[in-house]
């Protein structure tokens, strides 16, 4: 077992996050299949986590993306949330994260208030009820109930999203594009010009399993659960399928993954040297453990907040020093920092920097304030 120190594990995750040096202008969809996706819970922070990694972006290259060049699709991916994810990747997803939601269980059903057989008629119409044409979820319901009965309908509107979700991880529905407030939804293999082709189970499940180590690694089989979201022997029995491929590392005392491919690169990564603002539910921080590595005791329920919510981050050298806000006054934007200690003159400089690049990201005046 090679021993490694914390700053090679920073160095190397922040490198392969593209947050030591923004990646190249255009490389919108190879970051994002990097990342394994981009947490998409709130639409901002998807755009702000692409920003921060990707020089010279525009707004309006991911709504380009995601509607007209349709090389991004919004779907519920991993832990059952909102990811913007490259559009070639999406049925190694469905062939992962897809099998389980054939039957998804009786705990599962009595919860959402249905039965086996509403759920089996929801799967079956939602396919016939979507096509390349955007519905929006009334629309949608409307038309799954014409389909499998007025029941059904009601249930589809009373919970945001939930009993659609099955639907999209098994790649018969996705996003498109928001008709005012309103999301919508279409059928991903009618959607995206290059279909939706079936991939083997098995060998998508080594392919992420890859990929994630390559970015969020080294890391420990409770660690790809935790980010996958699946527990008890599934990502064990994952990661026994690459096992040959892996190489095992001590860092601050526990043992983790890594790919043995990156082993050179882990243990040639020094402690990095970079500020950046992430955003609400940034990759970098949701998919970070252990927790301790990442932020001060003082500093983790400040971030990691009750009923899963991730807060922004101010990351500097691949730690955690505090948290931010923008808001609107006027017609300007207000950057507001709470750092966890005291930040050196060449944080403060490198962070007004940052908020320059957002200002024009975002195209307001902003200014930055630092809470005392």
């Amino acid at each position: 077992m090679i021993r490694v120190t914390v700053d090679q594990v920073l160095g190397f995750r922040v490198a392969r996050h593209f947050l030591d040096r923004r990646a190249a202008s255009g490389s919108l969809v190879a970051v994002a299949q990097a990342l394994c996706g981009v947490h998409a819970q709130l639409g901002s922070s998807a755009e702000l986590a692409l920003w921060a990694r990707i020089e010279g972006l525009d707004r309006e290259d991911v709504k380009t993306a995601l509607e007209r060049e349709r090389s991004l699709v919004k779907t519920w991916a991993m832990r059952g949330t909102l990811h913007l994810v490259p559009s070639v990747d999406l049925p190694l997803l469905v062939a992962v994260l897809g099998p389980r939601w054939d039957d998804p269980g009786g705990g599962w059903l009595r919860g959402f208030g249905i039965t086996k057989k509403q759920y089996d008629l929801i799967l079956e119409s939602v396919p016939r009820a979507l096509g390349a044409r955007p519905r929006t979820r009334e629309q949608l319901a409307d038309k799954l109930g014409e389909l499998a009965g007025p029941e059904i309908r009601d249930r589809v509107l009373s919970g945001w999203g939930s009993l659609l979700k099955p639907s999209a991880r098994r790649g018969e529905l996705c996003f498109g594009p928001n008709r005012g407030r309103n999301v919508t939804f279409v059928r991903p293999d009618r959607w995206l010009r290059a279909g939706l082709p079936k991939v083997n189970v098995e060998e998508a499940r080594r392919e992420l399993i890859r990929r994630f180590l390559a970015t969020y690694g080294p890391a420990t089989t409770d660690d790809l659960g935790r980010w996958l979201g699946r527990r008890g022997a599934e990502p064990k029995r994952m990661s026994q399928a690459i096992e040959d491929e892996l190489a095992e590392v001590k860092v601050a005392g526990q043992a983790a993954w890594l790919l043995a491919a990156d082993l050179d690169a882990l243990e040639a990564a020094a402690k990095p040297n970079s500020v950046r603002l992430l955003p609400a539910f940034d990759p970098y921080v949701v998919g970070f453990r252990p927790r301790e590595l990442f932020v001060d005791p003082r500093g983790e329920p400040k971030i990691f907040r009750p009923q899963g919510w991730f807060s922004p981050v101010v990351l500097v050298d691949g730690r955690a020093a505090g948290i931010w806000r923008r808001e609107r006054r006027g017609d300007r934007l207000e950057v507001r920092i709470e750092p966890f200690g005291r930040l050196t003159a060449a944080t403060r400089r490198a962070l007004g920097g940052e908020v320059e690049r957002l200002a024009d990201f975002l195209g307001a005046p902003a200014e930055l304030s630092v809470a005392a």
